[in-house]
């Protein structure tokens, strides 16, 4: 039959295993150095796992593929795997609206007498996405939608530190002026808004680029794209920052991949900021990289 099922780009995957736990049926195994969807039967074609790549391996396709088994997978896989994995994998068949899987799946628990799960696992346990992905796509809540530290809006508007447009990292080209010689500031995508300050605090002085390492593709263009902007537009250094999540790290990944592809070596500062806000890390890491004459960093 035709159906909607995991499609994995080998060029693009690492082997890294971020999405084995994405994906609590158990159709994908990292073999060989590759991800691998070992069974059609397991893959329910719902992409809970593309989310959890961080380098954009992971899509969906329709093709020929044997028809999803509810049953064989609860009974091989979910079940064998404990009570947490059992409540991970009813509610993502819930958030998909995928009755008749659940259906399935809470006959067979049933049928062996095991109680259908309301809240499993430790607290730390219960942050995780029902679907097993990262820590990132976790729901949280906290403040009160007011501002940190006031409640009042400020006297004047904060004016911002964009020196140029577009800053989407697929956009931008790296030869464009505004990045030549400069200092660029590699945010990720949820960055700006967990920072009140961040214009002010991160962006003055520097140029912009932002990309997302867990949701966007075609990462190898970003890699070029940054190798291109320390060798032939010449920045400066490089601040990445990231979110704490352990999805964002790849994005530090990619750097440390464009500099060990470019010629020229800049210094790398690394910034983590919690979901709350708060500036967790601050540091230089070294950039890895020959510089152009060999003494110094040029």
């Amino acid at each position: 039959m035709k159906r909607t099922i995991v499609s994995i780009d080998e060029q693009l995957c690492t082997g890294c295993g971020e999405c084995i736990p994405g994906c609590p049926e158990g159709a994908l195994q990292v073999i060989d150095g590759k991800a691998r969807l070992v069974s059609d039967l397991f893959c329910d074609g719902l992409g809970a796992c593309i989310r959890t790549c961080p380098y954009g391996a992971i899509s969906v396709e329709e093709r020929e593929a044997e028809p999803y088994d509810e049953r064989r997978v609860m009974e091989e896989s979910i079940i064998p795997a404990g009570i947490n994995v059992i409540a991970a994998h009813l509610e993502h068949l819930r958030s998909h609206g995928q009755t008749g899987y659940l259906a399935v799946a809470m006959e067979c628990l049933k049928e062996r007498n095991i109680a259908v799960p309301e809240q499993a696992g430790t607290a730390e346990e219960s942050k995780r996405p029902a679907s097993g992905g990262c820590l990132g796509s976790a729901a949280q809540q906290f403040g009160n939608g007011e501002p940190a530290g006031r409640s009042v809006k400020p006297a004047s508007p904060a004016p911002s530190r964009l020196t140029h447009w577009p800053v989407q990292l697929h956009l931008v080209t790296p030869l464009a002026p505004c990045y030549r010689e400069s200092d660029l500031l590699l945010a990720a995508d949820c960055a700006a808004f967990a920072v009140g300050d961040f214009h002010e605090r991160f962006m003055a002085s520097r140029t912009l680029a932002i990309a997302c390492p867990k949701l966007d593709s075609g990462i190898d263009r970003y890699i070029d794209k940054l190798a291109a902007m320390i060798d032939m537009a010449r920045i400066r250094s490089v601040t990445v920052a990231i979110m704490e999540v352990p999805c964002c790290s790849g994005l530090m990944t990619i750097v440390e991949q464009a500099l060990a592809k470019a010629s020229r070596s800049v210094p790398v500062r690394r910034i983590v900021i919690s979901v709350q806000g708060d500036v967790l890390e601050e540091e230089t890491a070294d950039s890895g990289s020959a510089s152009e004459c060999g003494c110094c960093r040029c």
